[in-house]
């Protein structure tokens, strides 16, 4: 056992000693379906906190020679797999911690040739006869193993991309680049790998690394294919610790929730097991991130980003075309890259069955809020978010002067003098205005109810909240809002919810650019 090369299963027993574990062990059987095949190359890309280092430690303990780990995976699921024996401590395994040895390098510009020195130690430890000499590279050296004993390697690079992210500069880079082409792009040494595990929060960096890395098989937050259910929590996981926990499923599944895969809910993994430790449902993910990325982002507006960000904050989704993606921290080329970079991060959640992507949860939706007061172009959005919290009260307590007043000013100040009149930009006003909701009701816009489609209604998360109904007209009156509420049956699309109901009627007046509105309060 050492270091880099055939690593014991140390840290994988430290996660399984933890209070709260989540059995992802199956990913090893889709893994031992690519060793030695044909698509053994492999990148995974997901967001921080996503325990992308949890799964490198794993492989690294499941795979490795230098360690028996039948007693760490016995009682996992992955032992009821019929490949776990034959492939459980029969590889040479290399495991590098990448950011690890950037950030501890002293000389940055010969961290690679001090990694290949230190693996090359422990090679001729573990290799006594096979000469490998000083002047060897990596590649070499593994090249003359294989040759003389038949041994193949598995490599588990954890922060693969964390060099693109420093944004160093060319030349380390270019000394990164004939590292990795020359373990991975060899005709020669391919048959002495048998898995190359890669993995950070970006996928492969196509303007710089494809050309080198395009034998990589990419799964992202896009598109995970087989490992979907190992990106994240699923939501059966979710649930069952909730219910060991007593801790409220539905709260936890509006802070945490949101990345679909595959058909199947994702959840932030760290944060729900942070919930779930403290009782506290907040915001984790902040404290070991920033939203400075978003703020930055916003702040270049890519073909006019800054509305559609008005849009998602409205909880909406935004189309987005993945398409030609140049996948880098400082290449964007157009609003698309712009935000399939931020899906890729985990800021907003992709939906490829339609192409669009929304905030995922309460929890990333608190990031963008932080993200738009910091930006200067935000300020009067800023204080309308800050006002949708008395708005929203406005409402409960049948305030209708208020209510309107402040529609007044949220339709000012999202849309431009030629789509002020526009039925959408009415549309994107309300929903602004009402953002506060978002964090105390589950928002559908036209749903199918009675004998129509109401424009909004809100269901509470808390039984102590009114649901409401609302419906929006334009040059009419907010009574007739009320009455197309009552005659069409609306409030049947909440024939399961009982208790208070709100029925909002709200007009706005293309001549005189005002809104009324008129509530009525019954109880269901």
């Amino acid at each position: 056992m050492s270091i880099y090369l055939n690593p014991g299963f140390e840290n994988f027993s430290i996660t399984l000693r933890a209070p709260i574990y989540v059995d992802k062990t199956m990913m090893l059987e889709v893994l031992n379906g690519f060793i030695d095949q044909g698509n053994k190359y492999i990148c995974v890309s997901r967001p921080r906190r996503f325990g992308k280092t949890i799964a490198g430690n794993m492989i690294s303990a499941y795979y490795s020679k230098g360690c028996d780990s039948s007693g760490v995976f016995e009682n996992l699921s992955i032992a009821k797999s019929a490949s776990y024996e034959e492939k459980r401590n029969r590889y040479n395994v290399i495991q590098i911690d990448l950011n690890s040895e950037y950030q501890n390098a002293e000389d940055k510009s010969k961290m690679f040739t001090a990694l290949t020195r230190e693996i090359k130690k422990e090679m001729r430890v573990q290799f006594p006869a096979v000469e490998i000499s000083d002047g060897d590279s990596l590649a070499m050296s593994i090249l003359r193993i294989y040759d003389q004993t038949g041994e193949t390697f598995v490599f588990v690079i954890d922060e693969y991309d964390v060099l693109v992210r420093e944004k160093v500069d060319q030349a380390l880079f270019d000394q990164y680049m004939s590292f990795l082409n020359g373990l991975f792009k060899s005709n020669t040494l391919r048959p002495a790998i048998s898995l190359a595990y890669i993995t950070g929060i970006l996928p492969v960096v196509r303007d710089k690394i494809q050309s080198k890395l395009n034998n990589f098989r990419e799964y992202t937050m896009l598109e995970a294919g087989e490992l979907a259910p190992f990106i994240g929590f699923t939501s059966e996981e979710v649930k069952e610790l909730c219910d060991n926990s007593k801790a409220d499923f539905e709260e936890c599944k509006r802070w945490y929730d949101g990345y679909r895969q595959r058909n199947m809910e994702i959840y932030n993994p760290e944060s729900v097991v942070e919930c779930v430790r403290t009782g506290y449902y907040e915001n984790y993910w902040g404290k070991t991130s920033s939203y400075a990325v978003i703020a930055d982002l916003i702040r270049q507006n890519f073909e006019g980003i800054k509305d559609d960000v008005i849009r998602m904050l409205a909880d909406e989704e935004v189309d987005v075309n993945v398409t030609g993606f140049m996948n880098t921290m400082t290449d964007f080329r157009s609003k698309n890259d712009v935000f399939t970079y931020l899906i890729q991060v985990g800021y907003l959640a992709y939906n490829k069955e339609n192409g669009t992507c929304r905030i995922p949860n309460r929890e990333i939706r608190g990031e963008w809020l932080n993200a738009v007061e910091t930006e200067p172009d935000y300020k009067e959005t800023d204080r309308i978010i800050k006002a949708s919290r008395q708005l929203l009260e406005d409402t409960i307590n049948g305030n209708e002067e208020a209510v309107a007043k402040a529609l007044d000013i949220s339709h000012i100040h999202v849309t431009s003098n030629r789509s002020y009149n526009n039925e959408d930009a009415l549309q994107s006003a309300i929903y602004l205005a009402f953002i506060y909701a978002l964090n105390k009701y589950t928002v559908i816009r036209e749903m199918t109810s009675g004998k129509g489609f109401a424009d909004v209604v809100m269901i509470p998360f808390r039984e102590e909240m009114p649901a409401m109904v609302v419906e929006l007209k334009r040059n009419g009156s907010a009574e007739s809002g009320l009455d197309q509420i009552r005659g069409k049956k609306y409030f049947d699309s909440l024939r399961h919810y009982t208790g208070n109901l709100l029925l909002v009627g709200i007009n706005y007046d293309e001549k005189e650019k005002t809104h009324s509105c008129r509530i009525e309060k019954v109880m269901k």
